[in-house]
């Protein structure tokens, strides 16, 4: 194969809205919109932050932070019952679809993981290789102002990097896009392709984006979600924000930025669509010629990073005991 040829990988951004707080209308939506990603050469789509089954917007619009307001337990208990469990094969779909069309596949997700009791929710980024197979579920470190409300804060677990096409891929959700040492902690395991996953909203790409591609030296894929008025289902438990929320929520935004800190595709707004492009890792190696973070131009005798990647949980349990010691 031409090393040109070895050098690119065509990706899909998929800028759409979800079947609001509706798990299997919105995984069989994503299935589609994978199918499209396919069918225009993708090896690599990724979806917005939260997009199964939905960003928590009604908590700005519904007075989310009312003490034992028996609305905002309705609608919990909803979202609770409608997020993603892994283990539970809601995903599995999913991952037949990108074995079977052999396309990687990083989608958002609020996720309720049993490992955690079943019962409080996480804005999980998922990443799904060609193979089929789930390679990480990142926990967003910290939920952003409002989230907190509805979300729990995760761990570093899924701060995890894998191999696409040419190219090292890493994610992160929201506001972790602003924060130096989760970026870091990609940069260091070689990340030269970044997705950062948003709820949706021009105001969150149109100045991150071409920054965190010039500082990385990385191509950079800034994928939104969309969120409207039509999009909240009248028998919701949320449908109450309709009272006061605007028309748009989330008006997309998604654009890809090169390791030159270019656009490669300037911010698309307003409207469901699929971002195509092909990039070329070569432009990965030009840039690095003068700064590589992790590399040449880092100074691991003066300061490093400790990144503690175990799963967190509340108990551990020993069973019996070893000569050695505890048997877990």
């Amino acid at each position: 194969m031409p090393t040109g040829t070895r050098d690119k990988l065509t990706v899909g951004l998929a800028q759409i809205a979800p079947v609001w707080l509706d798990r299997d209308a919105t995984l069989a939506k994503v299935l589609d919109w994978i199918e499209q990603a396919a069918a225009a050469g993708c090896g690599f789509v990724a979806f917005g932050e939260a997009l199964v089954p939905g960003y928590p917007f009604w908590l700005e619009h519904t007075d989310g932070a009312r003490f034992e307001s028996s609305l905002q337990k309705d609608i919990h208990a909803h979202y609770l019952d409608q997020s993603v469990q892994v283990e539970a094969g809601h995903l599995d779909g999913v991952c037949a679809a990108a074995a079977r069309l052999g396309i990687a596949v990083m989608l958002g997700t609020i996720e309720r993981p049993a490992d955690r009791g079943g019962h409080s929710l996480y804005c999980s980024r998922i990443h799904i290789g060609a193979d089929g197979k789930v390679g990480s579920v990142h926990r967003k470190l910290l939920p952003t102002y409002e989230e907190r409300l509805s979300w729990a804060p995760g761990d570093g677990h899924g701060l995890q990097v894998h191999p696409v096409g040419p190219f090292t891929v890493g994610g992160l959700n929201c506001y972790e896009n602003w924060m130096p040492l989760s970026r870091a902690a990609l940069y260091a395991q070689g990340e030269d392709l970044h997705v950062a996953l948003w709820p949706g909203s021009l105001r969150n790409t149109v100045d991150t984006t071409r920054f965190l591609a010039r500082e990385g030296r990385s191509y950079v894929l800034a994928v939104s979600g969309l969120m409207r008025r039509e999009d909240v289902p009248p028998g919701s438990p949320a449908a109450a924000m309709l009272e006061r929320c605007p028309d748009v929520l989330a008006d997309g935004g998604s654009c890809i930025a090169g390791p030159d800190g270019k656009w490669v595709v300037e911010p698309v707004t307003g409207r469901e669509h699929l971002i195509v492009a092909t990039l070329d890792h070569r432009e990965v190696r030009r840039e690095r010629q003068n700064f590589d973070q992790a590399g040449h131009y880092a100074r691991p005798d003066v300061t490093r990073l400790v990144v503690d990647r175990r799963r967190q949980n509340m108990a551990l349990f020993v069973e019996t005991m070893g000569e050695d010691g505890p048997l877990s």
